[in-house]
């Protein structure tokens, strides 16, 4: 009997466990953190060894191949290990292609593909699709594939996904923007990072579709030196030469496989950097063959994702907003971009190799004050002191909360961007997020 081993006993570890032991494989999961009652219990319903607190080798190395939960660097020592004894690793993703024939929609990019997924999602849910949502967010694609099978899947997927993925087939892949993010996962080198996202093209056939972003510099040149064997979809803010969606005369319009286009003022989601959203979302629903007047009335009514740009409350005549999701340099610089009133920014938290630089001067521009959020916020101090606008350094949601109050005036927006990853003081982004939120609203 094959023997499957999961590393990593969260959603994706313990779906992908749960289809291997339904497919009649040997199982056992290992997670060196302890794991949650609720994935214990779905374990032990379906007899599946496991182990937490620790990675045992000669339980691990025995394996046939090994699932690696996308959280797990390369570099860890358990998966040196197995690289060197020849065993085959790979995402949970890839695991579960190769037990459904479902259409695949999925969605990566280094901004904005948490709301595009989601936004498809709803289009497919509105038109009544048989659908599934995967990836970083939903449940795990391999549990829908055991237990739940749906005909269509919308899938969000990372890079570190994409990196252990091999023979998996998108029918529609979609690749919003490529900007630096994970550098400290990827060597420092870029190009890295950027070869991992476009392996989201791998294995497409001349019947499948590759829809992106036509004015990203980065997308250019790699599909420049590329060949692309899907069809291809180019959206942009404007109309373009070869684009198939685009906003003309205040209208967001697509071109194939048919003429659609409804009032820009219409979309639920504002915005440039949701106004691209938008043109994905809606051309990936248009080439699955959703009825058009479903897609206008669904991109109108989505009432927009957790932790990204999110309006929490007015408080003293203070605007709330969490974006917690912003975990990178670009995402603030979306967020700060839509900014009308005078801001005090929350920014920091793990750095991930982030460059600043670029949003210096929208920060110069737009923010009355910054509140550091960190366990560590010397290069904040480095990079933004020298603007001269007030600044408070904190390492707790309840002292960035309170500084906020003392910083903020009546008209004032407090916005949570942090532009970093979360978890120097939290669980996860989510938990940032819900921090903030709380702490608001209480005081």
């Amino acid at each position: 009997m094959k023997r499957i081993v999961v590393l990593g006993a969260a959603e994706s570890g313990v779906g992908a466990a749960v289809l291997a032991k339904k497919q009649g494989f040997d199982v056992f999961v290992s997670d060196m953190s302890t794991i949650q009652e609720k994935y214990k219990m779905m374990l032990d319903e379906r007899q599946v060894e496991w182990e937490e607190g620790q990675h045992s080798e000669e339980k691990i190395l025995t394996a046939d191949e090994i699932i690696k939960s996308p959280g797990i660097p390369k570099e860890a020592p358990m998966v040196r290990k197995a690289v060197e004894r020849g065993i085959p690793i790979i995402s949970e993703i890839e695991f579960a292609g190769r037990y459904t024939d479902a259409q695949m929609v999925c969605i990566t990019g280094s901004n904005g593909k948490t709301t595009t997924t989601s936004l498809i999602y709803h289009l497919f849910k509105t038109a009544g699709y048989d659908v599934g949502l995967a990836g970083n967010i939903g449940n795990s694609l391999a549990l829908q594939v055991a237990e739940t099978p749906h005909a269509w899947y919308v899938i969000e997927l990372s890079s570190f996904q994409l990196d252990d993925m091999y023979r998996f087939r998108a029918n529609i892949a979609i690749l919003l923007n490529i900007t630096p993010d994970h550098l400290d996962r990827y060597e420092h080198c870029m190009q890295h990072y950027v070869d991992a996202k476009m392996r989201i093209l791998q294995n497409q056939t001349p019947t499948d579709s590759f829809i992106f972003w036509n004015d990203d510099p980065i997308l250019r040149r790699e599909l420049a030196k590329r060949c692309v064997p899907s069809a291809v979809y180019p959206f942009a803010e404007r109309k373009e030469p070869g684009c198939t969606a685009y906003v003309e005369s205040g209208r967001l319009v697509v071109e194939k496989p048919s003429v659609f286009a409804m009032p820009q003022g219409e979309l639920s989601l504002t915005g440039r950097h949701n106004l691209y959203n938008s043109l994905a979302a809606a051309q990936a629903a248009h080439l699955a063959g959703i009825p058009t007047d479903v897609i206008r009335r669904g991109l109108s009514d989505f009432p927009g994702v957790e932790h990204r740009m999110e309006r929490v409350a007015i408080v003293d005549g203070v605007q709330y907003i969490n974006d917690s999701k912003a975990t990178n340099v670009d995402a603030c610089h979306y967020a700060l971009e839509a900014m009308t009133a005078p801001t005090v920014l929350i920014i920091g938290g793990k750095d991930k190799g982030n460059d600043y630089e670029p949003i210096k001067p929208l920060v110069q521009q737009k923010c009355a004050a910054l509140v550091y959020l960190g366990a560590d916020n010397a290069k904040l101090h480095a990079t933004f002191d020298a603007l001269g606008l007030p600044v408070r350094d904190t390492h707790s949601m309840k002292a960035c909360v309170q500084a906020c109050r003392e910083l903020a005036k009546p008209g004032y927006t407090v916005l949570l961007s942090p532009c970093c990853a979360s978890f120097d003081l939290f669980k996860n982004m989510e938990d940032r997020g819900e921090q903030f939120k709380q702490l608001v609203i209480e005081n």
